[in-house]
C-alpha cells in the first residue's frame, strides 16, 4: 500500500512511488543535462578535431550506459509492481470468492429452514 505524502492541486494525494518516479527522471534529466553541457563544452574548446570527436565518442557511450542502467532499473521497478499488483488481485479475488461462498451457504440454510416450517 503506498504511503500518502501530501496534497497537490485539486486535492489529489500524492503517494511515495510517485514520489520515486519523479526523483528517478530528474536524476535521469540532471544527468543528461551534465552530459550535454559537458559535451558543447567540448566543441567549445580549442582542440584539435580528432581529440573532440573522441571526447564526443566516449560521452555518448556514457550516455549510453547510464541511460540503459536506467532504463533496466525502471524495467526491474515496473516488474516488481505488477507482480505486487497481482498478488494483490489473487488475494482480493480468494476473500471475495470465500464470502460468496459464505453467502451461499448461509442462504442454502435459510431456505431448508423455510422449507421445514
Amino acid at each position: 500500500m503506498p504511503v500518502l505524502l501530501g496534497q497537490r492541486k485539486g486535492g489529489e494525494t500524492m503517494r511515495s512511488d510517485e514520489g520515486d518516479r519523479n526523483a528517478g527522471a530528474m536524476l535521469l534529466a540532471f544527468v543528461i543535462g551534465g552530459l550535454v553541457g559537458a559535451g558543447i563544452a567540448l566543441l567549445l574548446a580549442p582542440k584539435p578535431g580528432p581529440e573532440v570527436r573522441g571526447k564526443i565518442k566516449e560521452l555518448a557511450e556514457e550516455v549510453k550506459e547510464k541511460v540503459e542502467t536506467y532504463v533496466d532499473q525502471v524495467k526491474e521497478k515496473v516488474a516488481s509492481t505488477v507482480e505486487k499488483g497481482k498478488e494483490a488481485i489473487q488475494e482480493k479475488k480468494s476473500v471475495i470468492t470465500t464470502a460468496i461462498e459464505a453467502g451461499k451457504e448461509a442462504y442454502e440454510k435459510e431456505k431448508e429452514k423455510l422449507a421445514k416450517t
